[in-house]
C-alpha cells in the first residue's frame, strides 16, 4: 500500500506562461459618443413611458402623476444636454 500524497508539496510542470492577446478597441468617435448620448436619452423616455402606463390608473392622482412624469423628463433631459456639452460637435471648416 502506498501512502496518500500532497499535491500541495509536488514539483509543479514548467509551463511558459502565456498572456491572453491584447485587443484593442478603436477610440470611439465624437459621433460615436453623441450618437450613444442621444440613444440614451430615447431609451430612458420609453422606459419612463412603459413604467407609468403602467402606474396609470388611479384618477385621484393624476395631477401629481404628470408632476412626477414633468420631472422625470426634465431629468432626462438635463442629463443629456450636460452631456452633449461635454461632447460638442466638429465644427466644420468652411
Amino acid at each position: 500500500m502506498t501512502a496518500p500524497t500532497d499535491d500541495r508539496t509536488a514539483p509543479t510542470p514548467s509551463v511558459p506562461s502565456q498572456e491572453p492577446p491584447t485587443v484593442r478597441l478603436p477610440k470611439p468617435t465624437r459621433d460615436d459618443r453623441r450618437t450613444e448620448i442621444v440613444t440614451r436619452l430615447l431609451d430612458s423616455l420609453e422606459d419612463l413611458v412603459t413604467r407609468h402606463r403602467a402606474l396609470s390608473g388611479d384618477p385621484y392622482q393624476v395631477d401629481l402623476h404628470a408632476e412626477l412624469i414633468a420631472a422625470e423628463v426634465a431629468h432626462e433631459l438635463s442629463v443629456t444636454r450636460s452631456a452633449l456639452r461635454r461632447n460638442p460637435p466638429l465644427r466644420r471648416a468652411d
